[in-house]
């Protein structure tokens, strides 16, 4: 009987910690092929809108190029590509909208759940956020980070996100500010076949959780608005081949992924330098600095190793980009504190759904599968003395 508890338990607990979403994840399924670029498109959106991506929350295309604006509670313009890239080049020239509470989002997202970032704060003028994530994991908590890019929401400037086999670099203005290795990644480097999201939307929405606006560093006024994120450009480099890219096994690794008509390339060579998260960066210019700041002392962020994982729980994410789908699939969430702060630090998260920082008091986190799993143990320890 009491093995059978424990084993109960023990099943809640994995239930409870395994509903991060995907529409179709090729780790756990047959899912369709991915319809692949394989070739280099750059997109000019002060001529139009693209058939190359599908749109959401009607953004706006004139001659400033693709306006992403959030102008009442509840907008969350977006455009998603038709086509994935496995390995390449992506390039965006933005503008980022301003507001407190407001955010910009550049992703490179996978169907397994790869997923590589640029985020902007519409209140920080100063500061862009670089995230990576490998099939949904949260891992080591040290991924996320700051780095200057003053003026982002005064003028346009050109962001990359080049992905190979061997290397992730983040450049802006065609200057490094980080560089990714598979061994830096610790297993979790991204490398399934990426498309490209892009939106803005109010995490400081007055209808979110205290938390959330608090991460936005709202609350969002919207009387103040209209906050526009304005895309000239992308331009997309397929660094394989083919018609289609499909998971042979579910691995999820690169080798394992194959090509319909193509090739799958691992890319070009990767220049020889240092991994800029793991190590000191050489003195630079601002706008090459890697090292992770943040200039809002009530906005700690668990950057570094420092940080270490307290509980684990589910979160319920709102039903706003990015994150979405929300409707009844509640994603894992781990929580952390950070520490040196004192007794009243807010307690931060990841949503691996998204890969987002889950803020204080976002959401009610739950603890269920924390405390059937110490149950569990519990039992089957008293099970093996009472035999």
């Amino acid at each position: 009987m009491i093995t059978t508890l424990a084993q109960l338990l023990l099943a809640l607990a994995a239930t409870a910690s395994a509903q991060t979403f995907t529409s179709c994840n090729p780790l756990s399924q047959s899912c369709p092929p991915d319809p692949a670029l394989g070739k280099s498109a750059t997109i000019d959106f002060t001529k139009g809108s693209s058939d190359l991506f599908t749109t959401q929350g009607s953004p706006v295309f004139n001659a400033n190029g693709a306006q992403f604006v959030v102008a009442k509670s509840g907008d969350s313009p977006q455009i998603i590509s038709k086509f994935f890239m496995m390995f390449g080049k992506f390039e965006i020239t933005l503008q980022a909208a301003p507001g407190a509470g407001i955010v910009s989002s550049a992703v490179l997202q996978s169907d397994d759940l790869d997923e590589i970032d640029w985020e902007w704060l519409g209140a920080d003028n100063t500061q862009v956020q670089t995230n990576y994530f490998g099939k949904g994991q949260t891992g080591s908590y040290d991924r996320g980070a700051f780095h200057p890019d003053p003026g982002n929401q005064n003028g346009f400037h050109r962001y990359t996100i080049d992905w190979t086999a061997s290397q992730i670099a983040w450049q802006i203005d065609g200057a490094t500010v980080r560089t990714l290795t598979p061994d830096a990644a610790k297993g979790q480097y991204p490398q399934s076949p990426m498309q490209i999201k892009v939106g803005s939307w109010s995490g400081g929405d007055p209808a979110n959780a205290p938390g959330t606006i608090q991460w936005a560093r709202g609350p969002t006024d919207y009387a103040a608005g209209p906050y526009t994120m304005i895309v000239k450009s992308i331009t997309a480099t397929d660094y394989s081949t083919g018609t289609q890219y499909k998971y042979n096994d579910q691995s999820g690794n690169w080798q394992s992924i194959g090509s319909v008509g193509g090739t799958v390339n691992p890319g070009p060579s990767s220049p020889s330098s240092p991994d800029l998260q793991s190590q000191p960066a050489p003195p630079a210019s601002p706008a090459a600095s890697s090292k992770p700041t943040s200039s809002s002392p009530s906005m700690p962020f668990p950057f570094g190793n420092s940080a270490s994982p307290t509980s684990t729980g589910t979160y319920q994410h709102p039903s706003i980009y990015p994150w979405i789908p929300s409707s009844g699939s509640p994603s894992t969430m781990t929580t952390l504190v950070v520490p040196g702060k004192g007794s009243s630090a807010p307690t931060l998260g990841f949503s691996p759904s998204s890969g987002r920082v889950i803020p204080p008091s976002a959401a009610s986190v739950q603890r269920a599968n924390l405390i059937y799993t110490l149950l569990a143990l519990a039992l089957c320890a008293g099970a093996l003395l009472a035999s």
